[in-house]
């Protein structure tokens, strides 16, 4: 699976742009009839919150989560190479999109925050941000386009590394998500939850 790592031309930038815009907007649209809050429960803009445990968490522009979504662009780039490598890589940009603006109107969705809460340590989590789901979708997007620039084993080292990272660090990632939403596992839970700060 060699990398599509040409400059990226004007126009294909352009496009590239323009594709991030719309499917933000379009989510950020979809999301807030659904109810969700611009900025989270407490109204604040912030750029960052590291605490998982915290009320902040899900709501800023980046958390500690940010790096699974980067991940999901790394692999999606890699799966979509895979599946449609003659279709041109500015649309399989696109097909990228709009996969990870699917799952983020899907995880802000009733079912999946209520899974969140019953199987994972997420006990009080209620749903992301509008302003945290459509920068999880540019988060994607830049692990989208790091993927395409580098080659497969730059792309499969990042995602390792930022797994590796984010499990040392809070305690969860994406492979512990996924793991916890389909099959929970309770010792994995009871190993996560001891990370959970004394009140």
């Amino acid at each position: 699976m060699p990398s599509d790592g040409r400059p990226v031309a004007a126009g294909n930038g352009r496009f590239l742009a323009v594709s991030i815009l719309i499917v933000i907007a379009l989510t950020a649209v979809i999301e807030t009839g659904m109810g969700r809050s611009p900025l989270g429960p407490d109204g604040r803009f912030a750029w960052w919150d590291g605490d998982i445990w915290g009320s902040g968490n899900s709501q800023r522009v980046a958390d500690a989560y940010s790096f699974s979504h980067i991940a999901h662009g790394i692999i999606f780039y890699g799966l979509l190479f895979l599946a449609a490598r003659r279709m041109p890589v500015r649309y399989r940009f696109v097909a990228a999109l709009l996969l990870e603006a699917g799952w983020e109107i899907l995880e802000n969705s009733p079912i999946i925050i209520d899974r969140y809460r019953e199987a994972t340590i997420a006990l009080g989590y209620a749903g992301d941000s509008v302003l945290n789901s459509c920068c999880d979708i540019l988060m994607m997007a830049l692990g989208f386009l790091f993927a395409r620039r580098v080659s497969v084993r730059a792309s499969v080292t990042a995602v390792v590394a930022m797994e590796v990272f984010c499990l040392l660090w809070v305690r969860d990632n994406l492979t512990l998500n996924v793991v916890m939403l389909i099959h929970p596992i309770e010792a994995i839970k009871a190993w996560q939850s001891a990370g959970q700060p004394l009140p």
